[in-house]
């Protein structure tokens, strides 16, 4: 694996990683994002209906708590989980925890991490971890670490050290039995930057971190309880100082397309995509601009429509939606919403999306009041390329230093 940076600028770097996978022939674009699904798969989708998505990540992330419960059957296969899941050709990258369901805390010891599935709890060892790894065979996989201090609203300094000791001995011990695994040679193990809101803690953590023999690095705890926004981002760029230049960063739990870019304006390179899931478990889709070459008239015709929707969704802004328990952002509308009974306009204007081009507002809201499963299957398709296509706005604002367009304008939209 080779990390190329084509432009660096404030912060924010632009390549390539190279002589990924296990024949070592794939290669992936950062910024970018990873492939989010859920027990191996794409939510609401087959592998027919995600081949109709555009700029679909070249790496997956598969979630440990998904799996590691019935583990003995790919041990048993032996092939792997990517031809398992059918998903052969893709790289995939497998984190402990899914994004998006939220992990009870006060599980975590000096020998093990827990994990919960759907039958409840996993305890996972370093020795148990790496079986389950071997058994999966995954491209990249995050480490076992203590990302407990970060979810505390006033973890102590003490947590905090402690997080980053026992994140670093799981480290020390999954490496050693990485070297004893003929079948995890080529795989490449992501370590995890620990230490909660304390910067000491947080800054050694990546120090030792960058000592080991590690492919890649994730800040974790970073969309948790630190102080304020100034903090988190204060301390994000202190922490990624620390790191080598050549390596990947990867971060958990920051989806949202304002955050994104505050994030990427501090070094990091990869993110989760869970968020075009989330709103599409509120029966909602993503309606937020990113195309900042449009020509004057254009901007303003699609700025009023912006605006429009904003106005509209601040009356339910401030409600709990059903689903994922998350509030609606402005980046998104409401299709269960009465008034686009009758709207039949395609949901984003010039959207090239198989849902967008061949369906309406109207269609949409029908299955979503119906109870239909296509509504998922619709929505699902649009929010994934419309992110997908935001991170390729990213990367080509970058190349041409449009950068700060692109920041005005979704900041904008998130105001």
């Amino acid at each position: 694996m080779k990390l190329n940076l084509t432009k660096v600028v404030n912060g924010c770097r632009l390549g390539k990683i190279q002589n990924l996978g296990k024949a070592g022939n794939c290669s992936m674009d950062i910024p970018g994002c990873l492939l989010y699904t859920r027990t191996g798969s794409a939510p609401h989708l087959t592998d027919h209906t995600l081949n109709n998505i555009h700029g679909v990540p070249a790496m997956a992330q598969l979630t440990l708590s998904s799996l590691a419960e019935h583990y003995e059957v790919l041990a048993e296969y032996k092939k792997g989980v990517g031809n398992f899941i059918g998903m052969p050709e893709s790289l995939l990258y497998c984190s402990l925890h899914d994004p998006v369901s939220p992990c009870p805390s006060g599980y975590v010891t000096n020998k093990s991490v827990s994990v919960w599935g759907v039958g409840g709890r996993v305890e996972m060892t370093a020795s148990k971890f790496m079986e389950i790894q071997q058994a999966l065979q995954p491209d990249w996989f995050q480490c076992l670490s203590d990302g407990e201090a970060s979810c505390e609203k006033s973890a102590s300094i003490k947590r905090a050290r402690k997080a980053v000791d026992r994140s670093l001995l799981f480290l020390d011990n999954c490496l050693r039995l990485q070297e004893e695994s003929e079948v995890l040679q080529k795989s490449v193990i992501i370590g995890v930057i620990e230490g909660g809101d304390v910067m000491e803690e947080r800054l050694r953590s990546a120090r030792e971190t960058a000592k080991r023999p590690v492919g890649g690095f994730l800040l974790d705890g970073f969309q948790g309880n630190l102080r304020t926004l100034e903090t988190r981002l204060h301390m994000l760029s202190s922490v990624t100082a620390e790191l080598p230049e050549d390596k990947p960063r990867l971060i958990c739990g920051v989806s949202q397309p304002d955050e994104v870019l505050e994030c990427i304006e501090r070094g990091v390179d990869l993110f989760e995509s869970f968020f075009p899931y989330q709103v599409t478990e509120r029966g909602c889709a993503l309606t937020f601009s990113f195309d900042y070459q449009l020509n004057p008239e254009e901007t303003i015709l699609q700025q009023n429509g912006i605006q429009e929707e904003i106005k509209c969704m601040d009356q339910v802004k401030k409600a709990k939606t059903t689903g994922c328990n998350q509030e609606m952002t402005s980046f998104e509308i409401n299709l269960k919403e009465k008034k686009y009974q009758e709207d039949f306009n395609s949901v984003v204007r010039g959207c090239s999306c198989y849902c967008c081009k061949n369906y309406t507002r109207a269609y949409i809201h029908h299955l979503l009041v119906t109870n239909e499963l296509l509504a998922g299957v619709l929505l699902m398709m649009h929010n994934f390329e419309h992110y997908f296509a935001f991170f390729c706005s990213i990367r080509e604002a970058l190349k041409s230093g449009n950068l700060a367009q692109l920041k005005e304008l979704i900041y904008r939209q998130a105001s």
